[in-house]
């Protein structure tokens, strides 16, 4: 992974972009590898789109990844007939390679992306873009899976976009919700800053911006579309599936390591939360003391409440003290906000821990009626091992996560 320039991560939040630029507002990348049946129907409907609905001046970017069909002779085509087109050959394949090579020879304010196949409804382009336009954004996504959107596609191809993602907030602890969406923008000063730090040249590279992205305390805005799986895609879903696990393994220990240090892509200079490491280090701590109080509180109750009301009452007093001590310590977060919504998420998974904990008591109760006090507390301690396991998990990908970015409403076309 490589260092961060610290000159480069100063404050990128952007202002609004002139209503009269005399240069493209707008540059939408298309990356093709031996397209020549869609791309030209693709480029034209995509140009007749924007000519009809942009108001600003636009340029799309033809980027042909190293195709051996007829691919490059339709692209220069459409670059001469076209004012508003360009193309770009590459001699390597890559998703990542064509966005990192148009992004960052372009002039454009806004730069975006979307798939030749046109999957995604074109009438979310332009509530894609507008925050990135008025500067209320720092990066766009498409999503396929948030309220509003309307998605036509197989069970494999959904079952394996949504285990996907939810490895990613499980594993990166990450508050986007849909990586993989081939509908993207982000302001160009942004890219500038982000570009140098993502390695992945293929299909990793949308959720390797978007992870630096968001440890960077950047605005990610998201748009429900409507997508409409491409039947012919030739896309390798077990290749590409690896290569992302690659991938969040790579990057995963590059911030646990330090190698990718988040408080240095923090734009106000505020501290990151802590990696995987230091995050199951501060929560075992918490964990400890949470374990050793809840241990006395229960041997001080359980003589006047009883075994069951004494375990309840001392894993509610232990659980909203973890929750408000993993909030700061494990997890990083200040101040009120959101504080209440973690404390409710956090009584979730108290129940969660309680249903364990009571359930195995239960159970010793009824085969064993006469265990003595002893035997209670080891049930109990085996039975919170389990429910501790699951609770960094939930806390993790769940109480704590980073709130999904702000979302617009509405239906778009296919």
């Amino acid at each position: 992974m490589r260092k961060p320039n610290p000159a480069l991560l100063q404050d990128p939040r952007g202002v609004p972009v002139p209503a009269h630029h005399p240069e493209p507002v707008l540059d939408v990348v298309v990356p093709v590898f031996d397209e020549e049946a869609d791309l030209e129907p693709s480029v034209r409907r995509l140009h007749a789109h924007l000519r009809a609905t942009f108001p600003y001046p636009f340029r799309i970017t033809v980027v042909d990844n190293a195709s051996t069909d007829r691919t490059p002779r339709i692209a220069a085509r459409l670059a001469a007939e076209l004012p508003e087109v360009e193309w770009l050959r590459l001699t390597e394949k890559g998703r990542g390679r064509a966005l990192r090579a148009a992004w960052s020879r372009s002039p454009a304010p806004v730069l975006a992306y979307m798939d030749v196949d046109l999957s995604t409804g074109l009438a979310a382009l332009l509530p894609l873009v507008a925050p990135l336009i008025s500067g209320h954004s720092d990066i766009a996504i498409g999503t396929r899976l948030a309220p509003g959107a309307r998605v036509v596609r197989g069970p494999r191809r959904e079952f394996v976009s949504r285990c996907y993602n939810a490895l990613l907030r499980s594993t990166l602890a990450v508050g986007f919700s849909d990586a993989q969406c081939g509908f993207k923008a982000v302001r160009r000063e942004v890219a500038e800053r982000l570009l140098p730090l993502v390695e992945d040249s293929a299909w990793f590279f949308d959720t390797e911006l978007l992870v630096i992205a968001e440890r960077a305390g950047l605005r990610i805005h998201e748009v429900p579309v409507d997508w409409v799986d491409d039947p012919d895609s030739r896309v390798d879903v077990l290749a590409t599936a690896l290569a992302d696990l690659r991938g969040i393994a790579r990057l995963g220990r590059a911030l646990t390591r330090g190698t990718l240090r988040p408080a240095e892509l923090h734009p106000g200079g505020g501290a990151p939360p802590p990696g995987l490491v230091g995050q199951v280090w501060r929560f075992a701590a918490v964990g400890a003391v949470s374990t050793l109080g809840h241990l006395l509180l229960y041997a001080a109750l359980r003589p006047a409440t009883g075994a069951q009301a004494a375990n309840a009452l001392a894993l509610l007093v232990c659980a909203i003290a973890n929750t408000a001590a993993n909030r700061r310590l494990t997890f990083g977060l200040r101040g009120r906000g959101g504080a209440l919504r973690h404390q409710a998420r956090g009584l979730a998974v108290f129940l969660l821990g309680l249903a364990l904990t009571s359930g195995s008591l239960a159970a010793l109760h009824h085969t064993a009626p006469g265990a003595a006090p002893g035997t209670e507390l080891a049930v109990i301690v085996a039975a919170g091992l389990t429910a501790t396991l699951l609770r960094f998990l939930l806390l993790r990908s769940w109480v704590f996560a980073a709130r999904p970015a702000r979302r617009t409403t509405g239906g778009a076309a296919s």
